[in-house]
């Protein structure tokens, strides 16, 4: 990934997005976007997107943006909802989580939306989860995979948990990689219990944790890592390291020979934006699990019409991608429009009780629906794996996977 996605400025940001898209600057670090149209009768109805604008994964967070300034647009062409138009007020959490919790206290406390969604990693989550479900009252939506284990009600997950990443994905991994695996991850939340359900998947399948190491997330010197992975014959890399570190780390692994001698890597969160990180020599035949690669768009006329329609609108190299929550933005904006057109009104109580068994037909990867009682989603899952700079689906679930969650 080039520096340059990976640190967007704020001045870049504002002429990539506000100007270009009519989002209109309400305070640092606060956008609204208006519709184009008002309903005499009846006040708008106020989305809110919080997500990382600025900071090291702003590629990611911008792209949720963008998803949700297309979605909200694409349902005020059609009308609104109950009549109504929707307003999009989006706050920059920053990678920072006390800038964040300012900022989202201002979507509830001075903007008064309906609805909050955002977030990409799980420290931000906990962090503005409070700030939006208890003290704000508001419905939370998380659009991104991650760990699993969060069963706050009116908080509902729209990406995929361990069990949707790992139960095939595993059983994969050891059939065309080995048995021998490397846990190497950022020490935060997300890789400490998602390694914890990997690691089970991985024994109950007949492999070996050979080790388990936690890293600063601003480590990138990995030489002692990558020497114990290869004087260990580890056959599979299984990492959950995030950038920046990931990039040196491949580099290094690569470096060392770990490709060249036969050895697979593996990362649930690597989309088409993280292919980019590095060299595509360097990363060649890394193995993921998502709920969407944009390959897909060649079998699937739902994917093709969505991306070709991100695409149009948003040019240039912030990409909709599944690991980045841009999918989970787009499905858990489209599960909430279901909730709101059954429940009639747009209350957090009887929005969340639609929303417990929301479905919708159509979505990148494919249909989606929330488990009821469970506030997590069932979707159908891919492997890819990198060949030349870009992925080649390997296997698909059959039909919707369970997220086996709260």
């Amino acid at each position: 990934m080039s520096s340059d996605r990976m640190h967007l400025t704020r001045r870049r940001f504002m002429s990539n997005f506000a100007f270009a898209s009519g989002a209109i600057a309400t305070g640092l670090g606060s956008w609204v976007v208006r519709p184009d149209w008002a309903n005499a009768a009846e006040a708008p109805i106020k989305v809110g997107i919080a997500t990382d604008l600025t900071g090291p994964i702003a590629y990611a967070g911008n792209a949720d943006a963008n998803v949700a300034k297309m979605v909200i647009k694409q349902i005020n062409d059609g009308g609104g909802l109950l009549g109504r138009p929707l307003e999009l007020y989006i706050e920059d959490t920053a990678s920072n989580e006390s800038i964040a919790v300012g900022n989202v206290r201002k979507l509830i406390q001075r903007d008064k939306v309906d609805m909050v969604l955002g977030g990409i990693t799980s420290s931000m989550r906990n962090a503005i989860k409070d700030p939006i479900v208890a003290r704000g009252k508001t419905l939370y939506i998380y659009p991104q995979l991650y760990e699993g284990k969060e069963c706050t009600p009116y908080l509902f997950c729209t990406g995929p948990t361990p069990a949707q990443q790992c139960d095939e994905f595993i059983p994969w991994l050891i059939k065309n990689g080995g048995k021998k695996f490397a846990l190497p991850s950022a020490n935060y939340v997300w890789p400490h219990t998602l390694n914890v359900y990997a690691r089970k998947v991985i024994e109950s399948n007949g492999g070996e944790v050979v080790f388990e190491e936690y890293y600063p997330l601003d480590q990138v010197d990995f030489s002692a890592t990558v020497n114990r992975i290869i004087s260990n014959k580890v056959d599979v890399v299984f990492n959950t390291v995030i950038p920046p570190g990931v990039g040196p780390f491949f580099k290094q692994l690569y470096e060392a020979g770990f490709l060249k001698n036969g050895g697979r890597l593996a990362c649930v969160y690597y989309d088409e934006n993280t292919l980019n990180i590095n060299q595509a020599n360097e990363i060649e035949g890394l193995a993921s699990c998502l709920d969407y690669f944009k390959v897909l768009t060649k079998e699937d006329p739902v994917s093709a019409k969505i991306q070709a329609a991100y695409d149009k609108e948003f040019p240039g190299n912030i990409l909709f991608a599944a690991g980045s929550a841009a999918t989970g933005t787009y499905r858990g904006l489209k599960l909430w429009e279901a909730a709101v057109k059954e429940a009639g009104k747009v209350d957090r109580e009887s929005v969340s009780a639609a929303l417990d068994h929301a479905k919708i037909a159509e979505g990148p990867g494919g249909p989606a629906e929330m488990v009821p009682g469970k506030r997590h989603c069932k979707m159908k899952m891919y492997t890819a794996v990198a060949k030349g700079g870009t992925y080649e689906i390997v296997a698909r679930s059959n039909g919707l996977v369970d997220p086996k969650e709260c």
